[in-house]
């Protein structure tokens, strides 16, 4: 039914605990998926070998050793069994709710692109998934979790061919992810926001760069991805998910942010107005 795929970090420390968690979440997927991870970091080998799953590790990267979203999305198109693809960070645990709302969405798309929101815990140690682990990492994330916002897109689901062509974009590094939600959009292509309906946990950790995000976007990676993506216009969020999938149905959404989004194509178009659409968003930022 589904190849889901990821490129995870080494194994090391906190983050080999939270990356052996997410894929033994991915494991237990009922049906089975066929799982991938992708890339040559201390440990993905051994942890493929360990779970039953398919290593790849010749992912092409930048001169910063960095890995290339478009190498792994092909690599990951060319061994995928699915026509359906999920393309997922390793840090994120999927459960019993995930496949159900892709088979919802396939019953009534032939063509989609699947995002959603997270809940982010503190997990630091490992997990034991015995038959009740779901439900006790539910209680968990009802007593100590929080929803993160509209930017931190951590899955994608879609069909194979979905984006004819990947720029070189740094993986890891601002800018990729909203590119992916703006290029479907553009091609008209459903993008549905699966937020009510799956519960995707993600399992907190010290920011990558010792900047935060504003070192990742300010640095060369970051600005590269960012022209490589067509600069802020195209920065396409949750919020431009045009479909959600509730409890009772899949329905198109109705949101002023909307509003928001035609003006953004308007300054794409027009991009002298960019000082304006900057200033927007500095805005619309402080109010969250």
């Amino acid at each position: 039914m589904l190849t889901i795929f990821g490129i995870p970090k080494p194994f090391e420390g906190h983050s080999g605990i939270i990356q052996r968690n997410a894929i033994q979440s991915w494991t237990r997927l009922v049906p089975r998926c066929q799982i991938l991870l992708l890339g040559d970091e201390n440990g993905t080998a051994e942890a493929a070998a360990e779970f039953g799953h398919r290593h790849i590790p010749a992912v092409k990267r930048n001169e910063f050793g960095t890995p290339l979203l478009n190498s792994i999305f092909e690599l990951a198109e060319k061994e995928a069994l699915h026509p359906n693809l999920c393309f997922v960070n390793s840090d994120i645990i999927l459960m019993s709710d995930f496949l159900p709302a892709l088979q919802r969405v396939i019953a009534e798309r032939d063509r989609f692109l699947l995002i959603g929101r997270r809940w982010t815990v503190d997990i630091k140690e490992p997990l034991f998934f015995g038959e009740d682990w779901e439900a006790r990492l539910r209680a968990r994330i009802k007593a100590r979790a929080h929803l993160d916002n509209n930017t931190a897109i951590d899955y994608f689901v879609f069909r194979r061919g979905l984006w004819a062509e990947i720029p070189p974009f740094a993986i890891g590094r601002p800018a990729y992810d909203n590119w992916l939600i703006y290029q479907a959009n553009h091609q008209g292509v459903p993008v549905i926001d699966l937020s009510e309906v799956v519960t995707a946990v993600h399992q907190d950790h010290p920011r990558a760069h010792p900047e935060g995000v504003d070192g990742l976007r300010k640095g060369p990676e970051g600005q590269r991805n960012l022209a490589l993506a067509g600069g802020y216009p195209h920065g396409h969020t949750i919020l431009d998910a045009k479909y959600k999938l509730s409890r009772s149905g899949l329905r198109r959404r109705h949101s002023p942010y909307f509003l928001y989004r035609r003006f953004v194509d308007f300054v794409d178009r027009h991009p002298v107005f960019l000082p304006v659409l900057k200033l927007l968003r500095s805005l619309i930022r402080s109010m969250r």
